[in-house]
């Protein structure tokens, strides 16, 4: 443009004049439009400077009269200036016809979009300086600049507030679930539930709606110094308060899921603290929070055999490029089963409302000595993820050791100290007794294609750490004098999980969890029979395993009163759960994964078995009549389905 300026102002010095008619073609209108495009970009002030130049043109034509050259060598210059000015507009007019190409594909680009989950396209302006043109990202464009560039509507994924940054997240859920044997639950199936066939329940099937697994979750992150500081909160609505019911306004309560803070230095060191996943929870890589290594699952309670736990805990990790290490305490608490005891011992507390404890949970709190520790190695050595977990338990009852025999008389083998009208009910010399327990854990995850294919592996053993796998089997049991007993378990899973390409997911689990018999005995002084005490006793009574039982006791008065009740359990059924074991076949379709969320849908089905220790059809009899094994097991097909939209 500065060229073309100066051709403009050595035209004006020399009157050029108008062109001729012969010279009336594309350069010249080029260069008239190159002439007055320069003149309106310099304004007033260049019209200026023509004047005081023509004022300067008619003094220096009369001082230089005699030293004017021919005329013939003023129209060479003359000529050469303008075939220059033509070029100039020629390459003019070919950078304009470049540039509204561009801006037309640029236009184009915004207003396609080619692929949903592509980022948002950057803003893009475009500079001519001279000959020369540009095209470079802008940060910032005015209006003028952006054109035709049509408006968006996304805004920021995170929140800044005081140098916190702050990303919501979650999803919305409809799901369902359809079983054939009814169990009475939401999309969170209770394992240990599963009604054997005298359970009239068990008779019907059952088809709930639920969109209680809705989740919401606020992260927070910061700086301070070289570390990183991390607050996150999860919730949801599978909880229930005293008044929630699926009924007219079919409410449930929203519900505390995580809650906790982190803080880590760049040396490695994390430390966290609050309601987390427990450390036996796989990780996809070291010892953080967040990432936990989930199933796939729709059913909240996930899979039989997997390791979790989400309570309070505390950690301490070390975390290096292929390995980790940590250290945790987390909240206890007693698991109890089996039956036979003589009721003379404790370990539970019932809840109390003042104290915001749920004074309607009949399993009641335990007034638990310690927490549980555990420890967790991690290895990452380029191929495959590898874990080994270590768990110590403590457990505690109170007994009151004159109450160890079901006598309402006196009876010879009591200890000495206990006296009275009824030395069975004394409290004197009641103590508090403890047992520890725990037990070990490993996983392996294989990629077996990367990012495609992979092969996980989990086993978890040990005593009284039933609690720590899905289907909650118990951690204790009671001895005849009261004291508790830990029961032996196992839990194992096989997982393959494949992902065909982005927008699918396909998994196949198959789980089993383990009781094992921890049963004793002792015998009525008055009438010498052998009792079963414990869990799994052979000595239990199943023989109505497999009788259904009626609603209601028949009434004698007519009409009858009252309204329809619930199922019952029907005939005598002791059921101590040997093993369940389950089966779970599904997939996800993504339908939209991008900038603005995620939408997918999936459908699982499942297989669940639940067997039972084999006991007897009568009890207590010495010598034993003719045993009649008597095996409960009870068997359900599930099918869920999901429909989730993730917040982006």
């Amino acid at each position: 443009m500065g060229r073309t300026l100066s051709i403009a102002i050595i035209c004006a010095l020399f009157a050029c004049g108008p062109l001729r008619a012969d010279d009336s073609n594309t350069g010249d209108a080029g260069a008239k439009a190159a002439t007055a495009t320069a003149t309106e970009k310099t304004a007033s002030g260049t019209a200026t400077k023509a004047e005081t130049a023509k004022t300067g043109v008619a003094k220096t034509e009369a001082a230089k009269t005699d030293a004017a050259k021919p005329a013939t060598d003023y129209r060479e210059e003359i000529e050469e200036l303008r075939q220059l000015m033509r070029e100039q507009a020629q390459q003019l007019g070919e950078q304009q016809k470049q540039l509204e190409l561009l801006r037309e594909q640029l236009s184009a680009t915004h207003k396609s979009e080619i692929s949903e989950s592509a980022p948002a396209a950057e803003p893009t302006a475009v500079h001519v300086t001279g000959t020369d043109m540009a095209i470079r990202p802008e940060a910032k464009t005015t209006e003028a600049a952006q054109g035709d560039k049509p408006k968006t509507d996304d805004g920021p994924s995170s929140i800044k507030y005081k140098g916190i940054t702050i990303t919501p997240g979650g999803f919305i859920e409809a799901a369902t679930v359809s079983r054939t044997r009814a169990t009475g639950s939401d999309i969170n199936t209770a394992f240990t539930g599963d009604p054997y066939p005298n359970n009239a329940i068990g008779k019907v099937s059952e088809t709930n709606f639920s969109a209680r697994q809705s989740r919401l979750t606020l992260l927070l992150e910061t700086k301070i110094g070289s570390s990183k500081v991390t607050g996150y909160y999860e919730g949801d609505f599978l909880g229930t308060g005293v008044t929630s019911n699926n009924r007219q306004s079919n409410s449930y309560v929203f519900r505390q899921r995580q809650l906790w803070a982190s803080v880590k230095w760049d040396s490695g060191l994390y430390l966290a603290g609050g309601q987390m996943w427990s450390l036996v929870t796989e990780s996809k890589k070291g010892i953080e929070n967040r990432q936990e290594a989930f199933p796939l699952q729709i059913d909240p309670q996930y899979i039989v055999g997997w390791a979790w736990q989400r309570a309070y805990g505390f950690r301490v990790a070390k975390n290096w490029d292929k390995f980790g290490f940590g250290l945790g305490i987390e909240g206890p608490q007693t698991t109890f089963g089996g039956r036979g005891s003589n009721n003379n011992f404790f370990f539970n507390t019932p809840g109390a409302g003042g104290g915001l404890y749920n004074f309607v949970d009949t399993a009641g709190y335990t007034a638990n000595k310690a927490p549980d520790f555990l420890v967790k190695m991690t290895a990452d050595p380029g191929w495959g993820h590898y874990e080994v977990v270590g768990i110590l338990s403590t457990f505690r009852d109170r007994v009151y050791p004159c109450g160890a025999q079901p006598l309402l008389t006196p009876a010879t083998g009591l200890p000495a100290f206990c006296t009275g009208t009824n030395p069975n009910v004394s409290v004197a010399g009641a103590f508090n007794d403890t047992k520890v327990g725990g037990g070990v854990g490993f996983t392996a995850r294989l990629p077996v294609i990367a990012k495609k294919l992979d092969l996980v592996g989990h086993f978890q053993g040990g005593d009284g750490i039933g609690r720590y796998s899905s289907a909650q089997l118990a951690d204790v049991t009671a001895r005849p004098d009261g004291k508790l007993s830990l029961i032996r378990s196992a839990a194992w899973l096989g997982s393959l999980e494949w992902h065909p390409n982005p927008k699918f997911d396909v998994y196949a689990y198959g789980g089993g969890e383990y009781a094992a018999r921890t049963a004793y005995t002792f015998v009525n002084p008055t009438n010498g029979n052998t009792v079963g005490v414990g869990y799994g006793s052979p000595l239990f009574n199943n023989s109505g395993c497999n009788t259904e039982g009626f609603p209601t006791t028949p009434g004698t008065a007519f009409p009858p009163t009252g309204t329809p009740t619930g199922p019952t359990s029907g005939g005598t059924c002791a059921g101590d759960i040997h093993q369940i074991v389950e089966g779970t076949l599904g997939f996800w379709h993504k339908l939209y994964n991008g900038p603005k969320g995620r939408l997918q849908w999936g459908i699982q089905y499942s297989y669940l078995e639940k067997l039972g220790w084999s006991g007897n059809a009568t009890t207590g009899i010495v010598p034993p009549a003719t045993i009649v094994s008597q095996r409960p097991k009870a068997i359900d097909n599930m099918v869920l389905t999901s429909f989730r939209y993730y917040i982006p």
